[in-house]
């Protein structure tokens, strides 16, 4: 006699993850800023053999955005990477820009940010939430800026989504623009992560670690765009389908690429 699991259509087997998920999840602090920096407390070291799920350990995604940044950045401007974490992005934008400024939730990121960026000049980092109100002070030194988001707006809800990009428009003022790059994977949470490698016997140890330290992801498309970058506050000015890239330990279970989605959009200066 065949096992229930065996029995049942090969669609529907991923979904005997769930108890597990729930479980896992349960032990995720519900504060956002509690559990990002517990988060990177834990985390003992970064790049692609590290417990970072996102983290790919080169600039190859970076890369891929180069010719759509050069496009769009004014290169005399300075570069705020919004959710920087352990400031690989940071890094990587440093290369091709006067002035980057990485900021995070987490102390514990930034501390770490600040120790791996040692000797580069033209870099700084800062601990602060970006959803709070006039976190963007200071941040610019007076000046518009460029605003990199990377895998940020997908685990806000919409009124943190909402919050984060008011603070943002007052950062590019004229000048600047907001290049973000994001999850829009086109499935549920257990289609997800099953496409990450998760099954009933065997979830890889990055997201694993994810799903018991953060908040749920979700998505981040146009219509989640539309929604808290209107068309009255912002122009989109392009925008695609892209490619989130993950730890490559996930190739050994899943698959460490992601469907995403990118925008450069620019704020639109309010009248009289």
């Amino acid at each position: 006699m065949s096992s229930p699991s065996k029995s049942m259509p090969a669609a529907w087997r991923k979904y005997l993850i769930l108890p597990k998920l729930i479980s896992l999840s349960r032990s995720a602090p519900k504060n956002r800023t509690v559990a990002w920096d517990r988060y990177w407390a834990g985390i003992a070291s970064t790049g692609a053999q590290s417990e970072v799920l996102w983290d790919s350990g080169t600039d190859h995604e970076l890369l891929g955005y180069r010719d759509i940044l050069v496009r769009h950045f004014d290169p005399g401007l300075p570069v705020v990477d919004v959710g920087c974490g352990h400031g690989g992005f940071s890094r990587a934008l440093a290369a091709f820009s006067p002035q980057v400024t990485g900021v995070d939730v987490s102390d514990h990121a930034v501390a770490r940010a600040q120790d791996e960026s040692a000797g580069i000049n033209n870099i700084s980092f800062v601990a602060r939430d970006m959803t709070r109100p006039g976190a963007s002070a200071g941040l610019a030194e007076g000046t518009d800026a460029n605003v990199f988001i990377r895998g940020v707006l997908h685990v806000l809800d919409a009124a943190d989504q909402a919050a984060m990009m008011e603070n943002i428009l007052r950062l590019v003022g004229v000048r600047g623009r907001v290049f973000l790059a994001e999850t829009n994977f086109n499935g549920n949470p257990v289609e997800y992560v099953s496409h990450l490698g998760a099954s009933r016997r065997r979830i890889p140890a990055p997201l694993e670690l994810a799903i018991r330290k953060l908040p749920m992801p979700g998505r981040f498309g146009p219509k989640e765009l539309a929604r808290v970058m209107p068309p009255d506050r912002w122009t989109l000015v392009e925008d695609g389908p892209t490619t989130i890239e993950t730890n490559p330990l996930m190739d050994a279970y899943g698959d460490s690429r992601i469907p995403g989605y990118f925008a450069v959009l620019r704020g639109k200066v309010p009248g009289p």
